[in-house]
């Protein structure tokens, strides 16, 4: 699989004839970069949730695992959002 992303990618900048994926566009790039940077955080706390309720079926901490994996999902939908 990641054979086949290196070949993507290796064709991109040979069509392309840049060295970076989306070099012909800074302010879209920033803006993914930017956005990258608010929800892997998220994306990370709200798998550590999940795998916490999975695991924990009677833990005393249950419903707050729940509400921390939707609000995550909130900001992740949010920083989406904004970045339209």
């Amino acid at each position: 699989m990641n054979t086949e992303y290196e070949l993507t990618l290796q064709y991109l900048k040979k069509l392309t004839g840049n060295n970076t994926l989306m070099a012909d566009y800074p302010v879209e790039h920033s803006s993914i970069h930017m956005r990258e940077r608010i929800v892997l955080p998220l994306v990370t706390i709200q798998q550590y949730a999940l795998i916490q309720l999975r695991e924990t079926k009677e833990s005393p901490f249950k419903e707050k695992y729940e509400k921390l994996a939707m609000r995550c999902s909130f900001g992740i939908i949010n920083a989406g959002r904004n970045s339209a």
